[in-house]
């Protein structure tokens, strides 16, 4: 198998097992050889290829012999240069922080996470202070810092920004940067090999904690038990703790409210929904830096505005449809102009304009606000209704190419004037209030997804 099967194999393996698991497990796989039947791929720790190999072997083993390698069985190892390397830094002064985190057996870093590449904009600008506060390395006023949002807003990134840059401040700082799963799986480990107590030393030693993703121990009751006590433990030892989480600590289904309250005494911070000028402001610092890895290539006026207003659901998205189109270019010679952006986007900018009907408008508003449809759809003319139901209008206005009587007629019948105060109203209160600008991002993500 060459590293351009590999490429191949990887992909089909992105798809089948998640962004989030292909960046933290797949991707730092380097593919060495196929020797007798056995795959052998260097990992940066034994730890993540003991994950890799319980956790997504059977696949990987599949879409090997799918793509015509002959694999019975898969090996990890660290290469002996990483060995060489993790010595050689023990012995001499701060190097690059990617290359020194793994003394602390984490989740690996991305390199292209750091402050420098992460583009500030009303969206996001509070969590931003917040993580370059904590990231100084002084003493702040809240622990633990709670950054949660959406898919592709940023969490993760700003979570390896902190790594890098206390690294870089306090290369002594013994910081440990993971996701809930990696927490979940040592600690089942530990207690299958009855090594708890080495366990509790690892995480209780350590000056800075961070765990990303903490929404996957929610109903895993002996894991939310011992992350309890390691988070208490932290904090009486004055240690800082940075979390993050798809949604606020309160919303957090199955989450035990003891660990719910810890979580609520920092400083939650919620990153929004990106908006048409961060989304745009993105793409501009990403088209300056293919700019130099493609040099003279050009790309027209208005390509960029295009991008950020037809590609809303996800800056990964955004961020990949980018990549390929400057990739596409290079490789044909062409300048990257509107055409050319349709031509080769062609399947991500219609999976953006989906078609979405009211039907499905409606079941998504009331499963957001947990009522019954009937009750959206019905006389009924209590508030905890006719919003959802003024919501739900205002998405089908701008997701459908219904006409406001049709829209009317779908809610019980409803006189088209009805429908008109009902867009207008949320059309004003989404300026004012941004709790309902949230919800109507979220219902919009979830309905282009």
């Amino acid at each position: 198998m060459t590293n351009e099967l590999w490429g191949e194999v990887r992909e089909m393996l992105r798809g089948s097992v998640g962004t989030g698991n292909y960046s933290n497990w797949i991707e730092p796989l380097e593919f060495s050889a196929i020797d007798n039947g056995v795959a052998t791929f260097f990992v940066p720790t034994n730890f993540i290829g003991k994950y890799v190999q319980q956790n997504f072997g059977d696949q990987i083993l599949y879409q090997l012999n799918r793509n015509g390698s002959e694999v019975q069985r898969l090996k990890f190892a660290v290469p002996p240069r990483v060995k060489t390397q993790r010595r050689v830094q023990s012995q001499t002064a701060p190097v690059d922080p990617v290359e020194t985190v793994d003394e602390v057996p984490g989740a690996p870093l991305d390199a292209r996470f750091t402050f420098e590449n992460f583009v500030v904009g009303k969206p996001n600008e509070l969590a931003h202070a917040a993580a370059r506060r904590v990231a100084e390395g002084a003493a702040v006023t809240f622990n633990p810092l709670f950054l949660y949002g959406g898919v592709g807003l940023g969490k993760t990134h700003l979570m390896h920004a902190i790594a890098h840059e206390l690294r870089r401040r306090q290369p002594e700082t013994n910081v440990l940067y993971l996701s809930a799963e990696q927490f979940m799986y040592r600690f089942i480990t530990a207690l299958r090999e009855r090594k708890m107590m080495d366990f509790k030393q690892l995480f209780r030693s350590v000056d800075i904690l961070m765990v990303d993703d903490v929404q996957f121990i929610a109903g895993k009751d002996s894991t939310q038990e011992e992350f309890f006590h390691t988070f208490n433990a932290l904090v009486d030892g004055q240690k800082q703790i940075i979390i993050s989480a798809d949604r606020a600590p309160g919303e957090i289904k199955d989450l035990e409210d003891r660990i719910k309250s810890r979580l609520q005494c920092g400083l939650v911070v919620d990153l929004h929904p990106t908006d048409y000028e961060l989304r745009l402001g993105i793409l501009q610092t990403k088209a300056e830096l293919y700019k130099a890895q493609y040099p003279g290539l050009q790309i027209s006026d208005g390509v960029l505005e295009f991008l950020a207003h037809r590609i809303s659901t996800n800056v990964r998205v955004l961020e990949g449809a980018l990549t390929r189109l400057f990739a596409f270019a290079s490789l044909v010679g062409r300048e990257i102009s509107l055409e050319l952006t349709q031509d080769c986007l062609a399947d991500v900018l219609k999976a953006s304009d989906r078609k979405v009907t009211v039907e499905e408008i409606q079941r998504k508003v009331s499963e957001h606000y947990n009522i019954r449809l009937s009750d959206m759809i019905g006389p009924k003319r209590l508030r905890t209704y006719a919003r959802p139901r003024q919501i739900a209008m205002y998405l089908a206005k701008q997701l459908t190419s219904r006409s406001l009587p049709e829209i009317g007629r779908r809610f019980g019948g409803r006189d088209h004037t009805t429908v008109m105060h009902g867009v207008k109203r949320i059309e004003e209160l989404a300026h004012k209030d941004s709790q309902i600008a949230d919800d109507l991002e979220l219902l919009r993500r979830a309905l282009e997804a």
